[in-house]
């Protein structure tokens, strides 16, 4: 393995770490979000977005298993604990704020598992490539559903939204397109490029 490809393994690890507590902690919040709502149908779609970050966790926590990796403790109880903070408070105040910290989160993961699809290309695990992307677009989707709901809000107009993922297809047809030479090759990989988001859906 090229040292690139080492640096590639190594930034996966960590990114799979990163993400696989933290949908934890979203799992903890939106499970108090959607108690702390009435509507029926809000609240059965929160629950199946508080399912879809738990089958995340398992995807995750099984390829971080497959590169020798382990989740870190530390940021496991904080995950935790943050996650069951936001679970309280989403039944204090308004659903505002939860609803617009979620689009917020749910904006970042889109790019990390963007990112981690090119640094499992990057490192040699194509197997992972697949799931990586799916993830990114149900995350999409999940942040599509928050920014509808907080340009809802009556106070939407005082509050400027995070910016927008690109399209929905551009996180496959963007990393397709992309030139990258096989892995193997001296000089080969290259960083994970940052995705920047302008524009709206």
């Amino acid at each position: 393995m090229t040292d690139r490809e080492q640096q590639s393994l190594h930034s996966l690890k960590s990114l799979l770490k990163l993400a696989y507590s933290a949908e934890l902690a979203a799992a903890y919040a939106y499970r108090g979000h959607w108690y702390s709502v009435k509507d029926r149908q809000e609240k059965t779609r929160i629950q199946e977005i508080e399912n879809e970050e738990l089958h995340h966790r398992r995807l995750v926590g099984e390829m971080l298993a497959q590169l020798g990796g382990q989740p870190s403790r530390i940021r496991e109880l904080w995950s935790a604990f943050l996650g069951g903070s936001l679970a309280v408070l989403c039944n204090l105040g308004s659903w505002l704020i939860p609803m617009y910290g979620a689009g917020r989160l749910e904006s970042r993961n889109v790019r990390e598992y963007e990112t981690a699809a090119r640094y499992a290309r990057g490192c040699g695990h194509p197997e992972f490539i697949e799931s990586l992307l799916m993830m990114a677009e149900v995350e999409w989707e999940h942040e599509r559903y928050f920014r509808a709901r907080v340009s809802a809000h009556r106070w939407a107009k005082r509050i400027p939204l995070w910016q927008a993922p690109p399209p929905k297809e551009t996180i496959r047809s963007t990393f397709q397109n992309e030139n990258f030479p096989a892995t193997g090759e001296a000089g080969s990989i290259e960083p994970a490029p940052t995705i920047e988001y302008t524009g709206s859906h």
